[in-house]
């Protein structure tokens, strides 16, 4: 974990230095050859997913503390501390969502566990209940959005079959979004339903408005050091982003938040980071400064 910090610190200080010679917006790519000039800064946001990071924070520590690292926004993940459930009396909600009108953070959507790809039926129409429940819930907080996931493909069944059958409880759940005045996003998650292709038929089979994607910045997204290909097959659906860990050189950042900025792309980049230190909010502070560089913030 000392290694890792100490790459964030090497990073920003290189940002830094380049931000002092004037050409933060002209980084130097391979072998000293000058990369093509940013496209206008980011329009998105810096959000926070409180897995893992903030697992044990109640609602007015994550607020404080994102307040002073400049995240504008969270998606609160169920069964956490801060104890947003569906289980809220009204009181509570308006307490919620009073809480966050008061501060500077948005809370954006609710991140929760149903998934619909099991083999049972019954399950499947649990699931759906239980995310009509979590619409309820994200209106009255004043949520834009309801995450929910595919969480893989099950054994002996057809693939073709379990995608149609995700697809198809999405739309329900759609529907039940449509009646609360909120969305749908679907994680692009879970063993062979992260892979984008895969993805992408499950959202043709939903073919609701209000279910999108929320695009999960997952290793099978790149090929050939690449993510636009997966990006274009995701385009017409995007609605959320998690991102995770800025100092993995593997994943193309730049790349991504540059595709963001093409189709103009105005909601929240979500950190879904694990607990890094006794100091999270001084890691926080380093995450930030990292996002501003790799989404083009403050460039020409």
């Amino acid at each position: 974990m000392a290694g890792r910090r100490t790459f964030i610190k090497s990073g920003l200080l290189a940002a830094a230095g380049m931000a002092g010679l004037g050409t933060i917006g002209t980084p130097m790519g391979a072998c000293g050859a000058v990369a093509p000039a940013a496209l206008p800064g980011a329009r998105f946001h810096l959000g926070l997913v409180t897995y893992n990071l903030a697992s044990d924070w109640d609602i007015p520590t994550i607020i404080k503390n994102c307040e002073a690292a400049g995240f504008e926004g969270v998606e609160l993940r169920t069964t956490q501390k801060h104890g947003v459930e569906i289980s809220l009396s009204k009181g509570k909600r308006a307490e919620v969502k009073q809480r966050f009108a008061d501060s500077k953070v948005r809370l954006v959507s609710l991140g929760t566990a149903c998934e619909f790809e099991s083999p049972d039926a019954s399950a499947v129409e649990k699931n759906i209940e239980e995310t009509r429940q979590w619409c309820e819930l994200a209106r009255d907080l004043g949520c834009l959005g309801v995450k929910v996931r595919p969480n893989g493909l099950p054994p002996d069944v057809p693939p073709d079959r379990t995608l149609q059958q995700i697809g198809q409880a999405l739309a329900k759940c759609g529907s039940a979004a449509q009646d609360n005045g909120v969305e749908i996003w679907m994680e692009v998650h879970g063993p062979g339903t992260q892979l984008v292709p895969n993805a992408q038929r499950i959202l043709q089979a939903a073919n609701h408005p209000l279910v999108g994607a929320c695009w999960n910045s997952n290793p099978t997204d790149v090929k050939n050091g690449s993510v636009k290909e997966s990006f274009q097959m995701m385009k017409p659906y995007l609605r959320s982003c998690h991102i995770h860990e800025l100092d993995d050189i593997t994943y193309p950042w730049q790349e991504l938040f540059s595709l963001f900025r093409e189709i103009g792309y105005d909601r929240y980049t979500f950190a879904e980071i694990g607990q890094p230190s006794c100091e999270p909010v001084r890691f926080m502070h380093y995450y930030r400064a990292l996002w501003d560089y790799h989404a083009g913030v403050g460039r020409p």
